[in-house]
């Protein structure tokens, strides 16, 4: 499959996303993902100095920062590729959904209550704020979008 002029037809693709509030929503919580995993997989050193990760770490994290980039190239595919964009993707966006809540949960429990390894807590936060974010967005989607995405 090839992107053609209709995929990228701006009208199709805020029909295909129900209005532009849910097409807005799907390009901020992708983009949001996308760029994560631009720092984990290509600027490590920098998104591991930030969360006093040594380098010990620098391989988990981009193996985090993969997953990242395979659920971005599906994005792309869902909204640029396949030819009934959304309709009966609900599988896609409730993984990425059950994804972000298990983050912030597991987050969460690390940062507040088991604290192992945090050195300083107040950067630690966006390991809870970012997931909590990508959890609300996605569950909006997985609301909004439910006429088109879920098949029965």
């Amino acid at each position: 499959m090839k992107i053609t002029e209709e995929s990228c037809n701006y009208k199709n693709m805020i029909e295909k996303f129900n209005n532009i509030y849910y097409l807005l929503i799907y390009i901020v919580h992708f983009g949001g993902i996308g760029i994560y995993a631009y720092q984990t997989v290509f600027k490590t050193h920098n998104f591991c100095k930030k969360f006093e990760i040594d380098e010990s770490g620098f391989a988990t994290v981009r193996f985090v920062g993969a997953f990242m980039i395979g659920w971005v190239l599906m994005a792309i595919y869902i909204m640029f590729i396949r030819r009934n964009g959304v309709v009966a993707a609900g599988s896609f966006f409730n993984l990425v959904f059950l994804t972000n809540l298990c983050i912030f949960l597991v987050n969460s429990y690390s940062i507040l209550i088991d604290k192992t390894g945090i050195k300083s807590p107040e950067k630690s936060r966006e390991g809870i704020i970012a997931p909590l974010i990508f959890s609300a967005l996605s569950a909006t989607l997985c609301y909004g979008l439910a006429d088109k995405i879920y098949m029965y």
